[in-house]
C-alpha cells in the first residue's frame, strides 16, 4: 500500500491523519537530549510510541518520504532510524507494503538482553510463572559449563514466561551461587537481580536449534503435542570472563522470530 502526501489526506490504520503522526508519537524536541543526532529523537519518538502503545502490533507506518517531509528530516536520516529499530526487531519491513511495527517478538541475536527488557521495549507486559526456585550442589554437567568446582552452590529456576497474558517460552536457568544472596531475590527479571548484585552477564554464547515440544512442554505452553519450537542454549559470562549463568529457552515456533545482523569480513 502505497501512501499519498500529507497534503492528500492519508490516513492510517485506526483512521489516524497521516498529517498528524508526528501529534501521535511526538516531535523530535522535548525528550530530554536535544544534542542527540536527528535520527536518535526519531527512534526515541517511534520506540516510545510502541512502549506506551500507541502504536501496536502491524500498524503501518508513513512512507519514509512522508515522515521525512512531516519531521523536516532527509530520507536518509528517517531510513537510518528506520534502520535501527528493524534490527532491534520492533520493526518490519514488507516488500512492496512497507514499514510495520513488529507483530511476532524479533528476538536479536547481536543483544544481551533479558525477556523482560525485550517484552517491555515492545510494548507488551511481561510476566512469569514459576515453576520452581532451588538451590543446590553443581551437578558435574553444570561443573564443567560454569568452570565451578564439585560441590559449589548454585541456584536453578525455572518459569513459564508470559507476554500480554500469553505464553510465550519455557526457562531454565542455572546460576552460580555468588552471584546472587538467595532464589527469593530474583522477581520478574533474572538479570534485574542479577545487576542489583554487580553480576549482570557482559557477553553470552548462544546455540539455535529446533525441537518437538514434549506432551508436558506443549501443555505448559498451550500449543499442540509435537508443535514445533526453538531451543536456545545460553553461557553467560561476567566482564572478568567468570561464567555465571546458563539458560535453556524453549520458545514457541509460531510467536518467535530469531534475527541477527550479519557483516561481511573485510
Amino acid at each position: 500500500m502505497l501512501f499519498p502526501k500529507p497534503s492528500d489526506g492519508a490516513v492510517l490504520r485506526g483512521g489516524a491523519k497521516l498529517t498528524m503522526f508526528s501529534e501521535r508519537i511526538g516531535g523530535l524536541d522535548g525528550h530530554g537530549q536535544d544534542h542527540a543526532p536527528l535520527y536518535k529523537q526519531l527512534q526515541r519518538a517511534l520506540r516510545d510510541a510502541i512502549q506506551k502503545k500507541i502504536l501496536g502490533p502491524d500498524d503501518a507506518l508513513p512512507a519514509e518520504r512522508d515522515m521525512a517531509e512531516e519531521f523536516s528530516i532527509s530520507r536518509i536520516t528517517v531510513r537510518k532510524a528506520l534502520d535501527g529499530l528493524v534490527s532491534e526487531g520492533l520493526l518490519t519491513r514488507r516488500q512492496g507494503a512497507g514499514t510495520f511495527v513488529a507483530a511476532r517478538v524479533e528476538k536479536s541475536f547481536s543483544k544481551l538482553t533479558s525477556f523482560t527488557e525485550d517484552m517491555i521495549s515492545r510494548g507488551r507486559v511481561p510476566r512469569s510463572e514459576w515453576i520452581s526456585k532451588a538451590v543446590g550442589a553443581v551437578t558435574p554437567e553444570e561443573s564443567l559449563t560454569l568452570g565451578l568446582s564439585p560441590g559449589t552452590p548454585v541456584f536453578r529456576f525455572a518459569r513459564i514466561r508470559y507476554a500480554d497474558g500469553a505464553p510465550m517460552a519455557l526457562e531454565y536457568s542455572t546460576v552460580a551461587g555468588f552471584a546472587l544472596p538467595s532464589a527469593e531475590v530474583v522477581g520478574v527479571s533474572l538479570y534485574e537481580a542479577l545487576e542489583a548484585t554487580g553480576h549482570r552477564p557482559g557477553r553470552a554464547l548462544q546455540r539455535l536449534r529446533a525441537v518437538l515440544f514434549t506432551a508436558e512442554q506443549a501443555d505448559l505452553l498451550g500449543v499442540p503435542v509435537k508443535d514445533a519450537g526453538l531451543l536456545i542454549e545460553r553461557r553467560s559470562f561476567l566482564p572478568d570472563g567468570r561464567a555465571v549463568e546458563v539458560t535453556q529457552s524453549y520458545y514457541r515456533g509460531d510467536a518467535y522470530d530469531f534475527v541477527a545482523e550479519l557483516n561481511a569480513l573485510s
